[in-house]
């Protein structure tokens, strides 16, 4: 069963009227069942490639299955970028996600081409994949790269943000803490920060002078407080700093190991700053690389689709490989009714198909020849051909 969350590629035979074959299909889905907005529904001109040999089909047949994932997946990592990078907000993505600074719907049902300057139908199909898969590939490791390039430098100013946030145990203390909190250039008095919780800052007033010997008497100046604990600059003698310490850790006061810089501090307000800038500087480099890619990569895969579409038509109809087809967008819950109107319109075709074909192929192996083709046998089968393009959902 269709996905009800997909554009559908279908294809037949050609009729000799495919503007009657339309408007029928027209009458039947959109005007009757109510299953297919009319703008929904669109001619799909599909190529007359170089059909090449019935086993080279076959092969590609095998391996297109494959690329359509990886296709799909590209489009839907590109997405997602474009999503994180926009925090998910449907506005903002509806400006980005485009095809040629179109709507994806727009792209795909308001006169879809083939795009004949760049993928000239001249080529074998063989080498319409190779192209094809190599521009994908391209387009995965470029946002792979930058991709990479902007988490790193995301990470880094998110490490250097967040020793700004906390309580004051934690946190950075550079924007907290002043010159004047700090004794300089003593030779035996040195200052000491502690962050004391806010349940025990009653017994560290009572208790601070007598941690050890040597703490300078009613030195304790509170410098800071939060939710969670106090900030206390305390002057003690050098030679009892480490005991002094240590007896802080004993009663579950922490100490905060901070020295006094100038230099340190602006570097520090320097290096944060840089590292703003450059975040800042590679979403936007990320931000306008997804946009372009996205359109890229979306208008590879539904090349792809076509010619997708193209080789199992003439795997399952034969020759003339001349075929016509449509895009149709069923309406939400309406995917069962859609294709049961398809089912219906086109069961005349059950007898030309080739599945039952492929069983009998070259008349003595047959169990062999159902092996050789049992990709194909296995794939869920209509009278007509039929491939989807996943919706881009904001």
């Amino acid at each position: 069963m269709p996905s009800d969350q997909s554009t559908w590629l279908v294809s037949v035979p050609e009729s000799g009227d495919a503007e009657g074959l339309s408007h029928e299909l027209s009458t039947k889905l959109c005007s009757t069942s109510k299953s297919v907005l009319p703008s929904n529904l669109a001619q799909l001109s599909i190529p007359s490639f170089k059909t090449g040999t019935l086993d080279s089909l076959v092969t590609l047949s095998e391996e297109l299955p494959k690329h359509d994932t990886f296709f799909t997946a590209t489009v839907a990592k590109t997405v997602d970028t474009l999503r994180n990078l926009l925090n998910n907000d449907p506005s903002k993505l509806s400006q980005h996600i485009l095809v040629n600074e179109q709507p994806v719907d727009t792209y795909i049902l308001r006169g879809w081409s083939w795009n004949e300057g760049r993928y000239g139908v001249q080529r074998s199909l063989r080498e319409m994949l190779d192209v094809l898969n190599k521009e994908m590939t391209s387009i995965d490791n470029v946002m792979k790269t930058k991709l990479n390039n902007y988490n790193l430098a995301k990470g880094s100013l998110v490490q250097m943000q967040r020793k700004k946030t906390g309580n004051l145990s934690v946190r950075s203390l550079v924007d907290i803490v002043r010159q004047e909190h700090f004794i300089n250039d003593s030779e035996y008095l040195q200052t000491v920060l502690v962050a004391v919780p806010k349940n025990l800052v009653k017994e560290w007033n009572a208790k601070y002078e007598r941690l050890t010997g040597m703490v300078v008497p009613r030195s304790s100046v509170l410098i800071s407080a939060d939710d969670e604990y106090s900030l206390f600059a305390v002057v003690v003698f050098k030679r009892v700093h480490d005991d002094f310490v240590q007896k802080c850790r004993d009663n579950k006061f922490i100490v905060r190991e901070f020295t006094f810089s100038e230099e340190a501090i602006d570097k520090q307000r320097e290096e944060l700053e840089a590292a703003d800038t450059t975040e800042k500087e590679l979403w936007t480099e990320l931000l306008q690389l997804s946009r372009t890619n996205f359109s890229e990569a979306f208008q590879i895969l539904v090349h792809l689709k076509v010619v997708q579409l193209f080789v199992e038509s003439v795997l399952r109809y034969g020759l003339p490989a001349h075929y016509t087809g449509f895009f149709i967008k069923p309406e939400p819950k309406a995917t069962k009714r859609v294709l049961a109107t398809l089912q219906a319109q086109f069961a005349y075709l059950g007898q030309r198909a080739n599945p039952d074909k492929l069983k009998g192929k070259s008349g003595g192996g047959a169990d062999d020849a159902v092996g050789e083709y049992q990709n194909l046998l296995e794939q869920e089968y209509f009278d007509f051909v039929l491939f989807e393009i996943p919706w881009i959902v904001l």
